[in-house]
C-alpha cells in the first residue's frame, strides 16, 4: 500500500517546485503521484496550473476540466478553467465557468471577498499540508479546520481535515467529515477511499469494503483501493470489480 507520508512529501515538493517556477519538474512530480492516486482534484488543478504557466492552453483546460469532473463544487477550478478557455478564444464558455466559479464562491458567503478569501483557505491547507508532512496532526487539524471557516464548500480540504483527524485517531470525526464529502460529491474517490479506511478502523469492515469495491468499479486505474482490500484478506481478479 502506498505511505501516505511519502505521497505528502512528494506532493510538497512538487508544490515547492511551482513556487520556484520549476513548472516541468512540477508537472512530473505530480503525474508520478496521480499515476498511483488520480482521484485528487486539488493535484490535477496544480498540475493544469503548471501547464498553463507553460502556454500549454488545451492541456491546461483538460487539467482543470478532469479536477472539475473529480470536484464540482470546485471554485478555484473553475475559475482556472474560464481563464484558460479565454485565452483560447472560447468566450461562451469561458463565461460560463466564470459564472460557476462565482455561483459557487457565493455558497460560502460573503465574509470575505473571493479572491482574498481564496488565498486565505489556500494558504492555511498548505499549512496543514505541511504541519502532516511534518506529523502533527493537531496542528494540521486546525489549519485545515480555519480553510474550512473561509471556504465550507473546498472538499479537498473536507477530506484533508478527515485524514487529519484520522491521525488523531478521531474516526467520528473522520466519518462525519468525509460523509459530508461524498453527499456533495459521491464520485470523489479519494474520499470514498477515506471512508472505507474510517469505517475499517470503526469495526464496520464490510461496509469498508463495499465502499473499496465502488472504488474500483468508479475508477480502474485506482490501485488504492485494491490494496485496502488486499489488507483485509479481500483479492479482487479484474473480471469481479463488477461482483
Amino acid at each position: 500500500m502506498n505511505d501516505p507520508l511519502s505521497m505528502r512529501r512528494r506532493i510538497a515538493r512538487g508544490i515547492d517546485a511551482y513556487e520556484r517556477e520549476d513548472f516541468e519538474a512540477a508537472i512530473e512530480t505530480f503525474d508520478a503521484v496521480i499515476a498511483e492516486a488520480p482521484g485528487f482534484a486539488d493535484l490535477h488543478n496544480k498540475r493544469a496550473l503548471c501547464l498553463a504557466m507553460l502556454d500549454r492552453v488545451e492541456e491546461a483546460i483538460e487539467g482543470f476540466e478532469e479536477a472539475i469532473r473529480l470536484g464540482p463544487t470546485y471554485a478555484e477550478a473553475h475559475l482556472n478553467l474560464g481563464i484558460m478557455l479565454q485565452l483560447a478564444g472560447r468566450h461562451d464558455d469561458a463565461q460560463h465557468a466564470f459564472d460557476q466559479a462565482s455561483r459557487l464562491d457565493q455558497r460560502d458567503g460573503s465574509a470575505f471577498p473571493s479572491d482574498v478569501g481564496n488565498q486565505i483557505a489556500v494558504q492555511h491547507a498548505k499549512l496543514g499540508d505541511l504541519y502532516l508532512v511534518a506529523d502533527h496532526p493537531h496542528e494540521a487539524e486546525r489549519e485545515y479546520y480555519a480553510a474550512l471557516k473561509v471556504r465550507p464548500r473546498y472538499l479537498d480540504i473536507r477530506t484533508k481535515l478527515a485524514e487529519a483527524r484520522l491521525e488523531l485517531h478521531d474516526i467520528a470525526g473522520a466519518l462525519d467529515e468525509l460523509e459530508l464529502v461524498l453527499e456533495d460529491n459521491p464520485g470523489f474517490t479519494t474520499a470514498r477511499l477515506k471512508y472505507g479506511v474510517a469505517l475499517h478502523r470503526s469495526g464496520r469492515t464490510e461496509e469498508a469494503i463495499a465502499e473499496w469495491r465502488r472504488c474500483m468499479r468508479d475508477a480502474p486505474d485506482e490501485m488504492r483501493a485494491r490494496a485496502y482490500l488486499a489488507s483485509v484478506g479481500v483479492r479482487v481478479r479484474p473480471e469481479s470489480v463488477e461482483a
